[in-house]
């Protein structure tokens, strides 16, 4: 079966970096759309950055310019380079593979990582 797993999550202080890495296993990893999102306490899961089979790349508003996707089809990963981070950053960071853009079908998730960011 199709399996996620994130890493790379942990605390860090305000204007500072880190990178979550991403697996997926189980099919195809060329084959589908990989993506980042986050859910912060209290509030709704967000996309944050996702990257499309053909590596057509999307970013929310709110981490343009500071964050930046990349997939290794060769190693079946997709990263988040997250740089100058923000205490608004701070949330539970899901990775997910799906057959769509949009993350609507065929999608997996991972367990999610967290990221503190400390003003």
């Amino acid at each position: 079966q199709v399996q996620v797993v994130e890493s790379g999550g942990g605390l860090v202080q305000a204007g500072g970096s880190l990178r979550l890495s991403c697996t997926a296993s189980g099919r195809t990893f060329s084959n589908y759309a990989m993506g980042w999102f986050r859910q912060a306490p209290g509030k709704e899961r967000e996309s944050v950055a996702s990257v499309s089979w053909s590596g057509s790349t999307y970013y929310a508003d709110s981490v343009k310019g500071r964050f930046t996707i990349a997939r290794d089809n060769a190693k079946n990963t997709v990263y988040l380079q997250m740089n100058s981070l923000k205490p608004e950053d701070t949330a539970v960071y899901y990775c997910a593979t799906s057959a769509t853009v949009a993350f609507t079908v065929d999608t997996y998730w991972g367990q999610g990582t967290q990221v503190t960011v400390s003003s």
